[in-house]
């Protein structure tokens, strides 16, 4: 099973360096692959607008740009965003940014996807907010294409790419792994069709994993897939939202962090993601104590497992 890391931005506050050495001490400790989720800006709740989930002053860095900086102090271990939100980015210039972070890491990045959750960001970059599903499956496409592809051409109903070329191709080329995050129907469906995996964020029990495993198989089916091939990777808990003081401490009881994600892999999944800036939250307040604490979750997990 993989032990992942989705990456803490807060870390940006101890200066660059911290950047440097947290990522470095994940993959020191033997993490398997190092994730930054992506926002660009959040919104604050005013009236007329879905209340949002995070603070909309929570630091995040941007998503792609770290992972140019993460690529170039780290030598083997695997990177990826979990996720890039698609719909309100260029999948053209997406394309290119990932090719190119795969090429200066030497063939290590996988990229995760979704539709994300906040209308507010999508009015502030330009994009619709309600046709970003069907805009998400054509990105998909248009993101392939442009791996693969020597003259690229697609004509579709939101992106127009009429005989161009993208090059270099990457170590992967149309090999990189697309995965998608989202525990809708609609998720389960573009994973099956589109994708190589599932990222799932929050995995409430086997029954819900089991539901969505078969909604996915029976999607790549019909598509001419083969379901055996998909990967599957779970968050063991994401940030607690606001007054969940409860959540708080999760990560801090490493027994309890380890039977999570043993209890994960019997439902089905492959790999699985401590998120660090949850860990943070639990009390873990700067790099070197993050570090520490994913040093002995990565041994608890391990032994667990």
């Amino acid at each position: 099973m993989q032990l992942n890391v989705e990456f803490p931005s807060v870390a940006y506050r101890e200066g660059p360096e911290a950047i440097i050495r947290m990522a470095q001490a994940i993959e020191r400790i033997g993490y398997d692959r190092i994730e930054i989720f992506d926002h660009v800006v959040m919104g604050y709740n005013i009236d007329g607008r879905e209340p949002v989930r995070y603070p909309a002053k929570m630091p995040i860095m941007e998503a792609l740009v770290t992972l140019g900086l993460i690529a170039g102090v780290t030598r083997r271990v695997g990177l990826g965003t979990e996720v890039l939100v698609l719909p309100q980015r260029d999948p053209t210039l997406v394309a290119k940014q990932i090719s190119t972070l795969d090429t200066l890491s030497g063939g290590r990045m996988r990229l995760g996807v979704g539709v994300g959750w906040q209308p507010a960001e999508y009015e502030a970059l330009g994009f619709r907010y309600t046709n970003r599903g069907k805009r998400m499956d054509e990105a998909i496409e248009v993101v392939r294409a442009c791996l693969r592809d020597e003259t690229i051409t697609h004509f579709g109903e939101h992106y127009t790419l009429n005989a161009i070329a993208m090059e270099p191709k990457s170590p992967q080329g149309a090999g990189l792994p697309i995965w998608v995050g989202g525990n809708t129907p609609p998720a389960f469906s573009r994973i099956g069709r589109l994708g190589d995996g599932w990222l799932a964020s929050q995995v409430t029990d086997a029954d819900m994993a089991a539901n969505a495993f078969e909604q996915i198989a029976l999607a790549a089916g019909k598509a001419g897939r083969d379901p055996q091939a998909l990967g599957y990777q779970a968050m063991i808990a994401p940030p607690p939202r606001a007054g969940d003081d409860a959540a708080k401490g999760f990560y801090s009881d490493h027994t309890r962090v380890a039977d999570r994600a043993a209890a994960l892999q019997e439902m089905g999944f492959h790999a699985v993601a401590l998120n660090a800036t949850a860990i943070f939250q639990s009390g873990a307040r700067s790099v070197d104590a993050m570090a520490d604490a994913l040093e002995g979750l990565h041994e608890a997990i391990t032994a667990t497992l």
